[in-house]
């Protein structure tokens, strides 16, 4: 047998979100290499190979990372997930208390990983272990009368921890983690009027945050006249930043129609300052035209498709619960990119999953597929099993579903 068939042998799990994942990561480097060449001609005597260099190292990274993880049993994720909740709130610490800031605008988004030299942004690993431990927490209480304080130490102090210290410097990735874990445990099955308390305290909460960054504007940098001018260019106000990037997004779509302009025809890529990231859906429509961005969008809904299958399929409440908690973050997130490019939703930073140039986005898409394909694989085993006439667990199986 070839290397390519014996590759393909040891490639567990779902085979259609591998090949959407796979078809995402090739049709990326086609926007991202026109979209770039902005970058390259202010940043890098217009070398745009460069770009497209570092892109490609990001997505095999990325998949070495999809491929390690899917390897991983997935009840271990359980453990790793306990283990992996304290250092994400040290690493947020960090992060937070390098203090950067923008135009006065807390910016700590970032940390440099030591002897390296690249940078990572916290917040995105932050989002996939919190899932995890959410998904575990609610996978320990599932057919138990639970009161709602004793679910505030164990879920909802480790929940406001992580999200209190990204606050500060994303709202928007704040906001869909917390409106994720919220789907999550509904589905979870936690009850609905304990989630209406959470929800009325978060607001409360995100009230209290916004007086006292009024009230302190030097102890507490804050991004609160980012996210008023972010509004403010909903409403059609040009004169902020976000109004010229949505005016510049709006341009290259219209100016794209059916079947675009071809691969590397943008004239709006010059223009966008973001856009071989959070604006490269509407250099694709320009590109690729009305048919390409319903082909990529239609991309994203088949995952989702797939994750929804991987769920129902799972041979264990966790394995439900953690496919879903990693998976839908990944949808939600092209759909909010998409939605900000044609202007149905205000800005936000937020990259399409797989498509974007930026490494921490590709690789932390990776571990959360890699967890969902490691779920898959599962019942591709116990399936196995079952036409074998062994369909019992082994001890330690049975010893990592009590963690």
């Amino acid at each position: 047998m070839s290397k390519t068939g014996n590759i393909f042998k040891n490639l567990k799990g779902d085979k259609s979100i591998w090949a959407i994942v796979a078809l995402l990561a090739v049709f990326s480097f086609l926007p991202v290499y026109s979209a770039s060449s902005n970058l390259a001609y202010l940043y890098s005597n217009g070398d745009t190979l460069k770009f497209l260099l570092t892109h490609f190292m990001h997505l095999v990274l990325g998949f070495a990372i999809l491929y390690g993880v899917h390897k991983v049993p997935f009840r271990y994720f359980k453990g790793l997930s306990i283990i992996g909740l304290p250092i994400i709130i040290i690493l947020l610490v960090i992060t937070m208390a390098q203090g950067n800031t923008i135009d006065g605008a807390n910016a700590s988004r970032w940390i440099k990983v030591p002897f390296v030299g690249i940078t990572f942004q916290t917040s995105t690993l932050a989002s996939v272990v919190l899932m995890v431990y959410v998904a575990r927490y609610l996978s320990r209480i599932q057919d138990k009368e639970i009161t709602f304080k004793e679910t505030i130490l164990p879920l909802w102090t480790p929940v406001a921890v992580v999200l209190m210290l990204i606050l500060p410097a994303n709202f928007s990735t704040t906001a869909i983690m917390f409106a994720m874990i919220l789907t999550l445990v509904f589905l979870g099955g936690y009850p609905l009027k304990y989630i209406g308390i959470v929800v009325g305290t978060g607001v409360a909460a995100f009230g209290l945050f916004i007086l006292l960054a009024l009230a302190f504007p030097k102890m507490m940098p804050n991004r609160i006249d980012t996210w008023k001018s972010r509004i403010e260019s909903f409403n059609h106000s040009e004169e902020t930043e976000e109004g010229y990037q949505i005016e510049k997004a709006k341009i290259a779509i219209a100016t794209g129609g059916i079947l675009g302009k071809g691969p590397g025809g943008s004239v709006q890529k010059n223009f966008l300052p973001q856009s071989s990231s959070d604006f490269i859906f509407a250099i694709i429509i320009e590109e690729y035209g009305l048919v390409g961005g319903l082909l990529l969008m239609l991309l994203y809904l088949l995952l989702l498709f797939r994750i929804v299958v991987v769920a129902h399929k799972s041979p264990s409440i966790f394995g439900k619960l953690v496919t879903v908690g990693v998976g839908l973050p990944i949808v939600f997130q092209a759909l909010i990119n998409m939605a900000v490019a044609v202007e149905l939703f205000p800005v936000t930073g937020q990259t399409l999953p797989m498509v974007s140039s930026g490494g921490t986005s590709i690789w932390m898409t990776c571990l959360a597929v890699g967890i969902i394909l490691s779920v898959s694989a599962k019942r591709e085993e116990i399936k196995a099993r079952e036409e074998k006439g062994e369909s019992e667990m082994n001890p330690l199986e049975i010893l990592s579903e009590t963690i």
